[in-house]
């Protein structure tokens, strides 16, 4: 005896298929799904702010508390984000913003910088006195230079203090002006002493009446960079005198090395040129006089003549005064010519009149040489050139073989190098030429693995978000998503089959009946019947799911409906 349920499928409520598999799941499945669910729309939303985020350059750096107070307030009320750089040291905005940022910016006047020049007087007030436009004035002064030393590449920082005394109408009490500046350099970077020199010269140049000995430069640290105006006699040790010394013999180097690096080969030979230079300043004055020459050729200074006559017998007449004291007359004889000799008529004229004394004094020009010898300051007094040059080397057999050079090699090298650096022996120049194997140090080259190397370091870092998020909603998908679905799809239709969505009864088992004769072996095995295939299926649904079949029969003996 059999019973069959019959199930009207056309009469029950259709729902959709997602909602049936839905309800299929217990409540472990559920959860699960739900958190796959809410993680993976996590990750969606952070790869897309990722995406959108942009990039980030420098705005402005360096900058005052002052100006970036005020840049930070501006960016707040324009609406634009922005962030710091580690160590707060540069403002950062959105890259595509930046030129249109700082445009807008500078029509607002930022920023306006820490240091202040002339725009100092346009804030003049009425009322002023006299001394506060003169510190007005003097601290835009100040500024300006400020800025104008701060606008070298090697300066970092500078300040500029002037002592710009009160004039008055003395010109004896006047006092003159002095400045100092004090400077801070970038790190690994030095002024040398054209730009130590342009700085006092552009300060001296910017305030009147001011001598560039009246200008100090110090570092940092307190060390003074210009000289003193009696840094010359002071004696103390010049850098300027040092690094001529070293130009020079830098230059003696070179000539050394490019005669013999075409002969030996680069980097087989090392030479080295000590100069001794001296930086004395003498002066020497020297007067020499010559032995007396012969009178005709001397040149004479002056020369005198002075001729008396008189009669013993003829007494002196005439008015004595002081017309009788008058001394003669100059003499008309020539000053380089003989005498003349006396005539007859001259001498008896002289013997009529008298006696006749003749006296002459001719003063010669003295020969004397005064020399005045300077010497000239950064003179060589003595160079020694030490020359290494390394053995010789040679394939042999296949193999490099280094032997010494021959003594005709290393004798024509020494000439080149006298020839190179100029050699004079007077002086005591020396040169050494050294032939000696090079020592070859190989230092094994530590190669940095690929996965410390800064590049991969910066790629890994630029990938580490994109990478990382993608790898997390591969595993929420992977180890939370499908599962849960996977379940879903396979449960559905043993649930539908313990609903009796495809069973329409269950045949309870077969009562004993009276057996009957076999079928005819020739006969074909008749076909299965409809109710024989339902009973087949509630077999199979026995064996396969029991607690079902359970569940069925426990509502049927309690009435309820199928």
């Amino acid at each position: 005896m059999s019973a069959v349920l019959p199930v009207d499928s056309a009469k029950q409520p259709s729902s959709p298929v997602w909602l049936q598999r839905l309800s299929a799941m217990d409540r472990a499945q559920r959860m699960r799904l739900a958190v796959g669910a809410v993680l993976l729309v996590g990750v969606l939303i952070a790869a897309v702010l990722y995406g959108r985020q942009a990039d980030y350059r420098v705005l402005f750096a360096n900058l005052s508390d002052k100006d970036g107070g005020a840049i930070v307030a501006q960016l707040t009320q324009m609406n634009v984000p922005y962030k710091y750089s580690e160590g707060g040291g540069a403002i950062m905005i959105p890259s595509d913003r930046v030129h249109d940022v700082r445009l807008r910016l500078a029509t607002q006047g930022l920023p306006k910088g820490s240091i202040t020049g002339f725009e100092l007087m346009d804030n003049s007030r009425f009322g002023m006195t006299q001394f506060q436009e003169r510190l007005n004035f003097q601290r835009g002064l100040e500024g300006e230079l400020t800025r104008s030393i701060q606008s070298l590449s090697s300066v970092q920082s500078a300040r500029v203090h002037l002592a710009l005394p009160n004039q008055n109408g003395f010109f004896r009490e006047q006092q003159k002006p002095s400045a100092s500046v004090l400077i801070s350099l970038y790190p690994g970077r030095v002024l040398d002493r054209a730009q130590l020199a342009g700085i006092v010269h552009l300060v001296a140049s910017s305030v009147p009446e001011l001598a560039p000995s009246a200008v100090s430069v110090l570092d940092d640290t307190g060390k003074l960079l210009s000289s003193t105006p009696d840094g010359a006699q002071s004696g103390e040790f010049d850098a300027q005198q040092l690094q001529y010394v070293q130009q020079i013999e830098q230059q003696y180097t070179r000539r050394v090395m490019e005669m013999l690096e075409p002969i030996v080969g680069r980097n087989n030979v090392k030479a080295q040129v000590t100069a001794d230079v001296d930086f004395s300043q003498t002066e020497s004055t020297a007067e020499q006089f010559r032995p007396n020459q012969a009178p005709d050729a001397s040149a004479i200074r002056s020369q005198q003549v002075m001729e008396t006559s008189g009669n013993t017998s003829t007494t002196a007449t005439g008015a004595a005064g002081a017309v009788a004291n008058q001394p003669p007359g100059p003499s008309a004889a020539p000053i380089n010519g003989a005498n003349p000799a006396p005539t007859a008529a001259g001498q008896q004229q002289a013997n009529e009149s008298g006696t006749r004394k003749r006296e002459s004094t001719t003063n010669y020009e003295v020969d004397k040489t005064v020399k005045v010898t300077r010497a000239g300051r950064g003179t060589v007094k003595r160079l020694s050139a030490a020359v290494v040059v390394n053995y010789q080397s040679s394939q042999e057999r296949g193999k490099t073989v280094t032997k010494a050079l021959s003594a005709e090699q290393l004798e024509r090298m020494t000439a080149l190098v006298r020839e190179s650096i100029g050699f004079n022996k007077e002086r005591g120049d020396s040169v050494n030429l050294m032939n000696a194997p090079f020592q070859v140090e190989t230092q094994a080259v530590e190669q940095t693995p690929l996965w410390r190397q800064p590049e991969t370091l910066d790629l890994a870092r630029s990938f580490a978000w994109p990478v990382g998020l993608f790898l997390f909603g591969a595993l929420v998908l992977l180890g939370l998503v499908r599962p849960a679905f996977k379940n879903l799809a396979s449960g559905a239709p043993a649930r539908s089959k313990a609903a009796g969505g495809t069973l329409d009864a269950l045949e309870a088992e077969a009562p004993q009946r009276p057996a009957l004769p076999p079928p005819s072996r020739t006969a074909a095995p008749a076909p299965p019947t409809e109710e024989q295939l339902r009973l087949e299926d509630a077999r199979v649904l026995t064996r396969e799911n029991p607690m079902a079949v359970a569940h069925i029969i426990k509502s049927w003996v309690n009435g309820d409906a199928a």
